[in-house]
């Protein structure tokens, strides 16, 4: 069974059983759910759309059709699905590596025996890593962690600040006011000692509806990576709450047609995050990053 046959199965077996999904309807949301890259995720949910399970709407965000699988058969996934839990000790094991700097191999059998798993589901957990552009395989040797960089990723971000804005260029026309004002529920700065609420797909919102298959396509390939290394090292409370403020400045912004003030409120957001990439250096050069 390959991941797309997997989420495909497992989307089915949860609304045959449920009548609901334990996820959003989004590319990103389903991309943390099963802890691989948006390109398994994408092959999913077209395949998804042609069988009439799921639609899009003009606006290009995602939708269940009523009754698609009522009275149908559904299979349930395969027993030898990957085990979530595992997939993320992994994972952020992985990522510890990368900040650190620590390009060591990882060997299938000896992180199989140190987690008491299975050989073929560590080698799983590792092919869906590299998707992610977290680890590489090297053909011999095993699979070698994608060290961390600095420069990298203030580059990443000045590429990425460009993209995201034509991207929202694009997709002007697109934004439903009714699902703008469910994200600014979604995005609350704490207030006191209460915690923020902040929605990470927020920018799925307009690279989905963008139309333009190249600037998904870069998004796809790298932001998995940085967003891992991001959350991972930087995301406090004090963090959240200044960009839960920034998303919901930028949300309003579109749900007064501010195009102008939206595209101002986004750069700074992402500009903004090149200071907590500053703060992750600290953190990692005065030791305190988890090994």
């Amino acid at each position: 069974m390959t991941i797309t046959e997997f989420i495909k199965t497992d989307v089915k077996a949860a609304l045959h059983a449920r009548r609901r999904l334990p996820f959003k309807l989004t590319l990103g949301a389903m991309s943390s759910h099963y802890g691989v890259s948006l390109t398994p995720v994408r092959h999913a949910v077209d395949e998804l759309v042609e069988e009439g399970v799921i639609r899009r709407k003009e606006n290009g965000r995602l939708e269940l059709v009523p009754g698609a699988l009522k009275g149908q058969a559904v299979a349930t996934p395969q027993p030898e699905s990957p085990d979530q839990k595992l997939d993320e000790q992994i994972r952020q094991d992985v990522i510890a590596r990368s900040l650190q700097q620590d390009t060591e191999y990882l060997r299938e059998q000896a992180t199989a025996e140190k987690y008491g798993a299975g050989r073929t589901v560590v080698r799983q957990v590792f092919s869906r890593l590299a998707g992610a552009g977290l680890i590489e395989h090297v053909p011999r040797c095993g699979w070698r962690v994608r060290a961390f960089s600095e420069q990298d990723m203030l580059d990443y971000l000045e590429i990425r600040e460009m993209l995201e804005l034509k991207a929202l260029d694009l997709a002007r026309d697109k934004f439903d006011e009714g699902e703008l004002r469910q994200l600014l529920k979604a995005n609350r700065p704490g207030q006191g000692k209460g915690r923020s609420l902040l929605d990470f797909d927020l920018h799925e919102c307009w690279i989905d509806r963008c139309d333009n298959r190249y600037i998904r396509e870069f998004f796809a390939r790298y932001s998995p990576f940085y967003n891992a290394l991001f959350n991972y090292a930087v995301i406090d409370e004090e963090v959240k709450r200044e960009m839960a403020r920034e998303h919901c400045e930028i949300i309003e912004c579109l749900l007064e047609r501010d195009w102008k003030g939206a595209r101002q409120a986004l750069s700074h957001h992402i500009r903004e995050q090149r200071g907590a990439v500053s703060r992750m250096i600290d953190y990692l050069n005065n030791g305190k990053m988890a090994s």
